[in-house]
């Protein structure tokens, strides 16, 4: 394995990007912030990444104990990657990624790609603060998605498809109103209050949504 570019610089900004500064780096922990994957499932939700590229840095990542490999028991008996403690710690990295580019989102263009899951860190942005806990689904046009409120550092805070069980929430959204919560443009509480998002559920945590 060849070994890790450095800026040399005694600077902790610096020694961050040796290893989370390459292409591809950031965008492969919000995948794997959603639970473990596998490589084939990488690939298809990262899609322009070429597959040497996509395995190099995914070496990288596990060398620079951002991720770990393992091996499933059967009947799986596939490889999964997945993000370890360290790489946990990203995830505000990424929400304050996540608002400081959300003004450049814009209209979507035709080119542009779309995952549900990738709706979430803008969401959970959204509702921090609230002090909300169960696991909440989300419908969108483009697919569904569920996290996890008020699960702290332990395991994944969102995950890509419907709640393996029966949600506390469901909320539902549509494509535009999305754009404008991910944007920016329009906080979540608004959109609640507006009925262009809707809760369904009789939870606690369905209550206080409503209430937001």
């Amino acid at each position: 394995m060849s070994p890790r570019r450095s800026y040399d610089q005694y600077c902790s900004v610096a020694r961050a990007l040796d290893a989370v500064g390459d292409r591809w780096t950031l965008l492969i922990v919000r995948e794997l912030l959603a639970g473990p994957r596998r490589y084939t499932d990488l690939h298809a939700d990262l899609p322009g990444v070429s597959t040497d590229v996509l395995a190099s840095r995914l070496k990288d990542m596990e060398r620079d104990g951002l991720t770990t490999r393992r091996r499933l028991p059967p009947p799986g008996a596939a490889y999964v990657y997945e993000v370890t403690g360290r790489g946990r710690q990203l995830l505000p990295v990424l929400q304050a990624l996540g608002e400081w580019g959300a003004p450049a989102l814009g209209e979507r263009r035709p080119t542009d790609a779309v995952r549900a899951h990738w709706f979430a860190l803008p969401l959970l942005r959204g509702l921090e603060g609230e002090g909300f806990e169960g696991v909440m689904e989300v419908r969108l046009d483009e697919g569904e998605f569920h996290l996890r409120l008020g699960a702290g550092d332990d395991g994944p805070v969102y995950a890509d498809g419907p709640a393996p069980g029966e949600p506390d929430a469901r909320l539902s959204l549509d494509g535009g109103t999305c754009e404008r919560v991910a944007g920016g443009t329009l906080p979540l509480r608004d959109a609640l209050r507006a009925g262009r998002a809707g809760v369904t559920g009789d939870s606690p945590l369905a209550k206080a949504l409503r209430e937001m």
